[in-house]
């Protein structure tokens, strides 16, 4: 007989209680141990859920100790710190190795890194002898697809934004699209650090609504295509800072309508995703491959420039906005994988 279908017995506890034992392994499933709180919640009139109260720990560590040297590379720094957030360390102890000291340099770069990139995090303790980041957000405060809405209509606007700034040559707006960056991928790292916990324990991965750790997988690769769009909008936010030359008359049209085009095709397979809908995705995937039509157009338009540097830019722009279409077809195809059981189950 199976875990969930084991037979207990009500007892009669007080004057006007009634208890029942939980079973042992769900109990170190779980991670639970005596004295910790569950929730017992009716599903319909016949039904009672048990639920652990905290979300559980997984198999990260609660505190983790990141040991450098003076010679260590900061990027190398920076890594290791991500890597730690993604296990779910609620404490990183950042020390110099024995008879060393941590260098203002790496100061520096453990500051900006959990400023601008890990969400959540802050530092409660910084000296020359060791730098303590805290992570102090959780599931309950902020949903997987909540930052996922967020991060995705932030890599939007960066597009959109970065088009404007190439279309009045607006240094100024250019260089807040590049800026917004680091919001974009702070989102990405959390999304990330929530799967990888999910992935570790059927409580959490039911609270945040995936069927399996599957699913993850898949909305992980989801995750790190929102993220490209935003370094295209970061490229070609770049590209009116070095040239300062804005892009005028029907050949920016046509430009503007394929980004439109490519954005749209996000939103269709992002709208797939929301629903679970492996129609959507289908119809979404086949849509999205009429950018080459846009493409066409925007190479067209460009025939009359005798200007070498003028096509070759704008063919560079043209293959930007391209990769995001390929994109929206990329997590259609995941949005189907991750549904195609409901198509065969039904037929």
């Amino acid at each position: 007989m199976a875990d969930r279908d084991q037979i207990r017995k009500i007892q009669f506890t007080g004057k006007s209680s009634y208890i029942v034992s939980l079973p042992k392994d769900w109990i170190k499933d779980q991670g639970l141990k005596q004295g910790d709180q569950v929730t017992v919640g009716r599903n319909g009139s016949t039904i009672l859920e048990v639920k652990p109260v905290s979300f559980g720990k997984t198999s990260g560590d609660e505190s983790s100790n990141l040991i450098i040297a003076p010679e260590d590379e900061k990027s190398t720094i920076v890594r290791k710190l991500i890597a730690l957030y993604f296990l779910n360390s609620k404490t990183i102890n950042v020390k110099p190795k024995t008879g060393t000291r941590i260098s203002p340099t790496h100061r520096i770069a453990i500051r900006n890194a959990v400023k601008k990139v890990l969400m959540g995090a802050e530092i409660t303790a910084d000296s020359t002898d060791g730098i303590t980041v805290q992570v102090l957000i959780n599931l309950v405060e902020l949903s997987v697809d909540g930052a996922f809405k967020r991060m995705l209509s932030m890599a939007k606007s960066m597009q959109t934004d970065a088009l404007l700034s190439l279309k009045e040559g607006n240094d100024e707006l250019a260089q807040e699209v590049i800026n917004s960056d680091d919001d974009v991928d702070r989102f990405g790292f959390y999304i990330i650090r929530q799967l990888t916990i999910a992935i570790e324990n059927q409580h959490m991965l039911e609270e945040m609504g995936f069927k399996n750790s599957r699913d993850c997988l898949g909305y992980r690769v989801i995750v790190k295509n929102i993220e490209r769009i935003g370094d295209h909008a970061v490229t070609l936010a770049q590209d009116a800072i070095d040239i300062k030359k804005p892009i005028k008359g029907k050949i920016m049209t046509n430009i503007e309508k394929m980004n439109n085009f490519a954005l749209t095709a996000i939103d269709n397979t992002c709208l797939a995703l929301f629903k679970n809908d492996y129609l959507e995705a289908e119809n979404a995937i086949k849509e999205s491959n009429n950018i080459k039509k846009y493409e066409d157009d925007v190479l067209k338009a460009l025939e009359q420039s005798k200007n070498s540097e003028e096509v070759f830019r704008v063919r560079r722009i043209a293959e930007n906005i391209r990769r995001i279409a390929e994109y929206a077809s990329d997590i259609g195809e995941i949005v189907v994988n991750m549904n195609i059981e409901k198509v065969t189950k039904k037929n």
